[in-house]
Formats: C-alpha cells, structure tokens, sequence
C-alpha cells in the first residue's frame, strides 16, 4: 500500500431499489459531501431525482453499447472515476441497490484506489434480495436460500438442494457468453429449464419476480410451471425464484449424536 498521493477519495453507496424509499442518511450525505458523483442507473427519472441532491452527476450508462463485452464497459466506468479520485476529488459512485450486489465495478474500483493508496470504502443500500424477502414473504432462515447468477450455474457443475429455495439472478441474459448481450431468447432458456428439470417436476411453481424502483409502480410477482419459463418474458431485472420442492430430511445419525452430548450434559439424578 503506497502512501495516499492526494486528498482524492472514493466512496461507492447504495440508492435502494424504490426511489426515494431506501436511500440511507449516510449515503445521502456522502452523495452532497462528493466533488462529483458518477451514477450507475437505467431509470432517467431516477438520476433527475438525483440531480437535485448534487449539480455534477454523470451517468454510468452511455458506457453500455449493444454488442460491446460488458466487461469493456466495466473496466470503463471504473477508469471514469478513477480519474477523478486521481484529480484529487472527492468521488462518490451511486448505484441501484446494494453497491456490492451483483455490482462489478465498485468493487474493483474500490480495490483499485485502496491499491493507489487512496481512501476508498463501500456503504451498503437496500437491495433487490432484501426486495424480493419483503414482496414475496419468504424468511431466508426458514429452509435456507441458494442464489446463482443463472449462467453459472448452467456453465458450472453445481449442486442444486431442492429442500432450499433457488434464487436465479439475470436469468434474461441467461447462457451469454459473450456478456455483449442485453437479452438471450426462449431457446437459451429452455436449456435453463432442462437443468432445472433434474431437480424439480415440470409442474412446479416458480416465480419471476422484480422489485419495483419508483413509488407508482408495483413490484413484477408472476407465478407460472416451470415448463413454461422459456416462454415467458424475462428481463434483465427480473429474477427467478423456485420454491422448495421437497421437505427437509432428518439426518438421523447427526441428531443421534446430538442426543448423546445433550444426555452426557444432564444433571444425574
């Protein structure tokens, strides 16, 4: 780690998903506090309502162009505010969400700086998970979850617990390889759906789901089979969540040995 060459900085927040809902009063004030805040959001409404809390915002987005590897227009986005924290500014990058979920480049701009010797911290937002817990009513903790980025769990050899639920994330983009798309087909995701098959019946309910990020909207909760997912439309932002398919199994020689220690602890009477 150098010494810090200048008073540059970086600080990447989260707005939340619901515009004006979740947004913390740390990250507000790091937002005001900024020398320039660089603004990783789809939604134009969203970055005029951002605007209003600071008069140098620059959007993320132009970056992305159809058939450019995602990847390039990562590394670019982080170089855009390094460049600032190098000037010698007090930068702050806003994304939707949590900045450290399914977010690449503040974590690699944050490594970066550190790496540079600058001053470089994550504050965490309301994400689209912390969403879908509250929207769909599932505790985490009741049968546990599993979530995959859908593409990796098709180009990997994964283990699939179908007691737990299954949260699949960019299921839209599903088998890109490539990452220059912003949309797969129905073909893709019926290989989604033949993977998921080895697991769950056909006839088993899943669910597309979609926070929703103005106040006016609600969020996306369609229930359909799993048969029918490749036919369905599916966006980027849309996540796909398949309930348990099975009740939880005792492991009965763990639980013996449970007993056993619980028994070895109790008073002799």
């Amino acid at each position: 780690m150098q010494a810090t060459p200048s008073t540059g900085s970086l600080v990447c927040v989260g707005l939340g998903m619901t515009l004006g809902s979740h947004l913390g009063p740390l990250a507000r004030s790091h937002i005001e506090q900024a020398d320039v805040v660089f603004a990783a959001l789809s939604d134009g409404i969203v970055e005029l309502w951002l605007q209003r809390m600071h008069a140098d915002v620059r959007s993320l987005q132009p970056f992305y162009q159809e058939g450019s590897s995602r990847m390039n227009t990562y590394w670019q986005m982080v170089e855009a505010m390094l460049v600032e924290v190098r000037a010698g500014k007090r930068v702050c990058g806003v994304f939707y969400g949590h900045p450290g979920v399914f977010a690449w480049v503040p974590h690699k701009a944050i490594e970066l700086a550190r790496d540079e010797g600058y001053r470089a911290h994550m504050e965490p937002g309301v994400s689209a998970e912390d969403c879908l817990y509250a929207d769909l009513g599932i505790d985490p903790g009741a049968y546990g979850c599993q979530h995959y980025e859908a593409s990796q769990l098709l180009f990997y050899q994964r283990r699939i617990d179908p007691t737990a639920y299954l949260i699949l994330w960019q299921v839209g983009v599903v088998g890109d390889q490539s990452m220059a798309r912003f949309s797969t087909n129905a073909a893709y995701r019926q290989v989604l759906v033949d993977v998921l098959a080895r697991d769950y019946p056909l006839t088993h309910e899943v669910i597309i789901y979609r926070a929703a990020t103005l106040p006016i909207q609600s969020p996306r909760i369609e229930r359909r089979l799993l048969g029918t997912l490749a036919q369905a439309t599916v966006e980027m932002a849309d996540t796909v969540v398949i309930p348990p398919a099975r009740p939880l199994q005792p492991d009965h020689e763990i639980l013996a040995r449970f007993d056993a220690l619980d028994k070895a602890l109790s008073p002799v009477s």
